[in-house]
């Protein structure tokens, strides 16, 4: 089956692909029960942030080759940037899903703009998403209800200023489910935690050498979550982000094979997988205070 490409640039684009009205050309709350057009497969390029919460069952999401964890009563957020697989279950069915479209123009110089980065849910964007319990859906459902208020209301000199307030209460209540999602998900994150130590152990077995150094991403792909969750779940459960343990299982391994081997630093560092044997030299002073060929002058006058 031939899949539509759509570039979702714009608010107005979207609605039209629904038959939905345009109350503002940088919002928009959508329900797409309301919708008078039915979209096949599609693959959307977005140029937007959007948040959906899915009510019923019927569509899959794809990110790539995964799946999202979209089940009912789950919400899935966007950026732009990303590019998402839609696969209706049925064509002729108006979807149960409601939702919130801006473009990023909309919060240029508000206080929601430099608080974006803090909203790492947005980079969840291959298999996990939000799972609301029914009074987190209520919160949802009534802060979607705001920010519509305010989009149907005649344009006032308070109106940016609110409408970015609405939506920022919106995307701060999500932060705070994420958290509680984490916590009430231990058990499972404690596996994640086990699996990605023993992989990160079992690069460095032996004395294997490796070609490059290991990524959070690749161990992300190994648990089959995205960068920016796998990145968050380490962080609650272990108090530090991957990068930092990588670093650590690094510095570790370099300095047993600064004391165990006669190797030159250099093929060291190449057997850690660096590039260049200068970017391992300033990670590993940064990690230790010192540069590794004083690291080990110093163990040689101790032995």
């Amino acid at each position: 089956m031939k899949m539509e490409t759509i570039k979702l640039d714009s608010v107005d684009k979207y609605n039209k692909l629904f038959g939905l009205p345009t109350l503002h050309p940088l919002a928009a709350v959508v329900d797409l029960k309301q919708s008078t057009k039915r979209l096949g497969h599609a693959r959307m390029t977005y140029g937007l942030y959007a948040l959906f919460l899915k009510n019923g069952l019927h569509c899959t999401l794809r990110y790539g080759r995964k799946p999202y964890d979209y089940q009912e009563g789950s919400v899935v957020s966007f950026a732009p940037g990303q590019v998402v697989d839609v696969a209706p279950m049925d064509e002729d069915a108006a979807p149960d899903v409601v939702g919130l479209l801006f473009h990023p123009d909309l919060i240029c110089g508000t206080p929601l703009a430099a608080k974006m980065p803090q909203f790492g849910f947005f980079d969840y964007s291959q298999c996990e998403s939000l799972h609301l319990s029914m009074p987190e859906r209520s919160l949802f459902l009534d802060s979607l209800d705001k920010i519509d208020r305010e989009l149907k209301h005649p344009v006032d000199k308070h109106s940016a200023d609110l409408l970015s307030a609405n939506i920022q209460l919106l995307l701060e209540y999500l932060h705070r489910f994420y958290d509680r999602q984490f916590i009430t998900r231990h058990h499972v994150n404690s596996s994640v935690v086990a699996n990605f130590e023993k992989s990160l152990k079992d690069c460095f077995a032996g004395g294997r050498l490796l070609d490059e150094v290991p990524k959070v991403a690749d161990f992300a792909d190994m648990a089959n979550l995205s960068p920016g969750y796998f990145g968050d779940l380490i962080k609650r459960e272990t108090g530090s982000t991957p990068q930092d343990l990588i670093t650590l299982r690094l510095v570790a391994e370099a300095k047993h094979r600064l004391a165990a081997t006669d190797a030159d630093i250099s093929e060291i560092a190449y057997g850690l997988g660096f590039q260049y044997p200068q970017h391992f030299s300033r990670l590993f002073k940064r990690a230790t205070g010192k540069s590794p060929s004083i690291f080990r002058t110093e163990l040689e006058l101790l032995n």
